[in-house]
């Protein structure tokens, strides 16, 4: 049988992980919001997205311009304007259907009983998990591809398997990270997009920023030596350009970082269990999520590149 402090660290275990769980098992919608910005929060890709609450797991965002001119030479007076040059907008939808994912995290008694000391359990359990989650969640932003052979990854297409209409292939020469990459991308992107380029991102691998760092550091200028003596925001053709964690060395993409649409259905929910004979605490959380472009013709992807000197160029 279980002894009297082992039982009450027990109770306060249950206790402590128990205000995890609100509404039959849902945390309320204040705190599902709190969750989301705390991974939001976390040093990824997450930061700049566009991320939109869904109280459904299907939503539809509308879309409406004109894609063609609209003005055109006037009629005599008295005489309406022909059918064939009356304009009508454009109207397009982006579909957002949420896929299931879920984290089960075992908490052993005994990793508790320091926890439940400090009284920090549930903030030291939701931390952890927001962390962890917010580098998984950029992994699938970024990775995603229905095609792929990870269960995980094949939930959904990514920013890279999205981006179809506008692709540069280096594949050819597989260059060094230079200025020369990025202006392919720049005169790739369609000009009206170009309208507020400091708006825009180069979303590069961390090794890809520092080569690119590297060629402006070899300038002998007052610009090559700040490289070299401070880490400073670099830019391409007026564009800011963003190290992603987990973007593929050989990968690139180029739009503005709200073009990509972050779905994220509201409700966060968190069950609990306990395994008496495992001595372990059980939290499982489970979200409902989706990635898409607000306009992929407004997206450029770059690959083939080599800031390694590397020979593998996969996409």
């Amino acid at each position: 049988m279980l002894g009297k402090t082992n039982r009450t660290i027990l109770e306060k275990a249950d206790l402590a992980v128990s205000s995890l769980v609100s509404n039959g098992g849902y945390l309320n919608s204040m705190q599902a919001n709190t969750f989301i910005r705390m991974m939001i929060d976390q040093p990824t890709i997450l930061n700049l997205v566009r991320v939109v609450p869904m109280n459904a797991p299907t939503m539809e965002i509308n879309k409406i311009g004109f894609a063609t001119r609209i003005l055109t030479n006037a009629p005599s007076s008295g005489t309406a304007l022909a059918a064939a040059k009356r304009s009508a907008p454009t109207t397009a939808k982006v579909s957002m259907a949420t896929k299931e994912v879920i984290a089960e995290v075992h908490l052993p008694y005994d990793v508790l009983e320091d926890n439940i000391e400090r009284g920090v359990l549930e903030d030291t359990i939701m931390t952890l998990i927001a962390e962890r989650a917010s580098l998984d969640l950029e992994e699938l932003i970024i990775l995603g591809d229905t095609l792929s052979g990870d269960a995980y990854l094949a939930l959904a297409n990514g920013v890279l398997a999205q981006s179809t209409s506008h692709v540069v292939d280096f594949s050819a020469t597989a260059p060094r990270i230079t200025k020369a990459v990025f202006k392919a991308g720049v005169k790739a992107m369609p000009n009206k997009y170009m309208r507020n380029r400091a708006a825009m991102r180069f979303f590069v691998s961390p090794d890809a920023e520092t080569e690119y760092a590297d060629s402006l550091a070899n300038r002998e200028t007052t610009l090559g030596d700040g490289k070299i003596l401070n880490w400073t925001p670099n830019y391409a053709y007026g564009v800011p350009v963003e190290a992603a964690a987990l973007m593929p060395d050989h990968s690139a993409i180029f739009t503005w970082p709200k073009n990509i649409i972050f779905g994220v259905q509201r409700q966060i929910m968190i069950e609990t269990d306990r395994d008496i004979r495992a001595r372990v605490l059980i939290v499982v959380l489970t979200m409902r999520l989706d990635i898409k472009f607000e306009e992929e013709d407004s997206v450029v992807k770059i690959i083939g590149l080599d800031p390694n000197d590397l020979t593998s160029t996969t996409v």
